[in-house]
């Protein structure tokens, strides 16, 4: 039996917990879930959260922040770099658009793979984190071909697969990166299926709690005409953000992607990919050489 079908079999028989095999604290707390900081589970089928609180991220491993060379990660920092502006502006778009709806979980995907959707989850991330206010949290859901562990340098398990599993508590499962509002969620461990880990009553769960600990939560998934993993994570999050490639994407693809998300929770499109030369003209007007 899988993994991930034991899982199921045990948060059935726990009602819908996943315990801990180790506790934290030796105290019998399950999976994050037990007595003090982090929450109390109900144990009814019907239980809508997994009621973890904020407290918990004060448990975080800090790692230094060292992305790797290979990970085109903007330093937001140096105002005037053109792509940095390009990340602060969607930035401002998507906390607009928080001001008239509720919207703090958002999936970004593509129709197909190479379009710049990791790339764009991973900085805008970073972006959202800049702001002072602002905790984020920035998960790996592509468990076909994570990346993110890569980018930061950091190790991929335990992740969230871990987490969902009982291997451990959620705080056991992020990462704070040093001197930033960022927090990193890993994939985890390999799964044979993830499509069934995604669609486990605690992946809903989880989605549910993740308002009350982050202001934003940036998921970067699997392209949507390559699986339904973006599909039916795009159903659990409050809105989903698609990427295209301009010159690669075509325009059939990006109509498939669109049906296959039924245009639900659509909050748009970014084009990846734009010519340098394009996106200077654009600023030349606002910053001189001699700044």
């Amino acid at each position: 039996m899988s993994r991930v079908h034991d899982a199921l079999r045990r948060a059935e028989e726990a009602g819908g917990i996943l315990p801990d095999p180790i506790p934290a604290n030796g105290e019998g707390n399950y999976h994050g879930y037990g007595k003090g900081d982090l929450g109390v589970l109900p144990t009814s089928a019907a239980a809508t959260r997994l009621n973890l609180q904020p407290s918990l991220l004060a448990d975080v491993e800090v790692i230094p922040f060292s992305p790797a060379p290979e990970s085109h990660l903007l330093d937001l920092n140096k105002s005037h770099e053109t792509p940095a502006e390009e990340f602060r502006t969607l930035r401002t778009r998507l906390n607009h658009l928080q001001t008239l709806q509720p919207l703090h979980t958002v999936v970004m995907t593509s129709p197909s793979p190479a379009e710049g959707k990791t790339f764009t989850a991973v900085n805008l991330a970073l972006a959202q984190a800049h702001l002072a206010e602002s905790q984020v949290l920035l998960g790996d859901f592509d468990l076909r071909r994570p990346i993110i562990h890569n980018l930061f340098q950091l190790d991929r398990a335990p992740g969230f697969s871990d987490f969902i599993l009982g291997q451990c508590t959620f705080a056991q499962a992020l990462r704070k990166l040093e001197g930033t509002n960022l927090f990193i969620l890993p994939a985890g461990t390999p799964v044979k299926n993830p499509l069934e880990l995604l669609n486990m009553r605690q992946t809903k769960l989880l989605f549910a709690d993740l308002p009350h600990l982050f202001h934003w939560a940036i998921f970067d998934t699997p392209p949507l005409l390559f699986s339904a993993d973006a599909n039916l994570l795009s159903t659990l999050a409050d809105g989903t953000v698609l990427v295209v490639k301009i010159g690669s994407t075509t325009f059939d693809n990006v109509q498939r992607a669109m049906q296959s998300l039924c245009e639900n929770n659509v909050l748009g499109i970014v084009a990846n990919g734009a010519r340098a030369s394009e996106l200077y003209s654009k600023y030349t007007y606002y910053y001189s050489k001699t700044e």
